[in-house]
């Protein structure tokens, strides 16, 4: 079988959990998703592990959602569900909600409360639901060639599932990104404060280590502390409640999809991404 993740131990204190896709750049599919889900869960409670580093394999970090034919699936078949979401099956809006509250807002709002570091490495292409993965982290190294972008205004929905936009780029830079569906480089992520640091790509993997090292070094106790207490502050800053809202924005996209073109995303909007692209990211 493939190993969709793979978990190392890279230091003492320090596991390192990489996405086992680079045929497909990292593209997510369920069972990928629920692997990690496994994993980050197994980590999170395992006493050794003191920071976790997520990576993806091979030249980017993930592609986003896998659209390709036999490998999107919203009725979560052949993998477990672990929220209280059900009806997966059902038709149109009734099933497709389930599906993307379990699977997508789901699992990235019960990763982003990990009572634990977690530093996302990221390198290459980070696209559409790459952010998801790489936002509930809560440290962020990227390479010098990254690039971080959500196209998909052009299917007709607001952005992805777990909305951060706002909260990440700031309010201008979140519409400019959105409205024409080009990425943002890694030194302007940098400049907006959403990615910590920007190292050359073949330092990506030491860079990120060191700092995890210096991490796993406090106390725990101290360390869950202090980011349950800048979680708690962002959210009672109406983080969580911005992003419910968001998710809503989003059903009602796929419910005029549906009404329109009778599945849940424009089907227009694979040539469109395409072409938005090819004019690479933003200035």
């Amino acid at each position: 079988m493939e190993e969709l993740v793979k978990v190392e131990t890279p230091s003492a204190g320090v596991s390192r959990l990489v996405m086992n896709r680079p045929e497909r750049a990292n593209a997510q599919t369920n069972k990928l998703l629920y692997a990690l889900d496994d994993a980050l869960i197994e980590l999170s409670r395992d006493s050794e592990t003191r920071v976790i580093i997520l990576a993806g394999e091979g030249k980017h970090f993930s592609s986003g959602h896998d659209l390709g034919p036999g490998e999107f699936d919203a009725t979560l078949t052949g993998v477990e569900p672990v929220g209280v979401w059900g009806g997966f099956g059902q038709p149109a809006m009734e099933g497709y909600m389930a599906f993307e509250e379990e699977a997508y807002f789901g699992l990235c709002w019960r990763w982003r409360n990990i009572p634990k570091p977690v530093i996302a490495a990221v390198q290459g292409k980070v696209i559409a639901a790459g952010l998801m993965l790489a936002w509930v982290c809560d440290i962020i190294i990227a390479s010098e060639e990254a690039t971080f972008t959500d196209p998909v205004i052009a299917a007709g929905a607001n952005g992805v599932e777990y909305f951060a936009h706002p909260w990440e780029l700031g309010v201008r830079k979140a519409k400019e990104m959105l409205f024409t569906g080009q990425g943002i480089t890694a030194q302007m992520a940098e400049k907006l404060g959403m990615v910590n640091r920007v190292v050359p790509r073949d330092q990506l993997d030491a860079e990120t280590l060191q700092l995890a090292k210096i991490i796993a070094e406090k106390p725990v106790m101290g360390l869950r502390l202090a980011k349950m207490a800048v979680n708690q502050t962002q959210d009672e800053q109406g983080f969580y409640n911005s992003l419910r809202s968001a998710m809503g924005l989003q059903h009602l996209s796929h419910a005029h999809n549906w009404a329109l073109h009778g599945k849940p995303a424009d089907p227009a909007a694979s040539d469109l991404i395409r072409r938005t692209l090819k004019l690479g990211p933003l200035k």
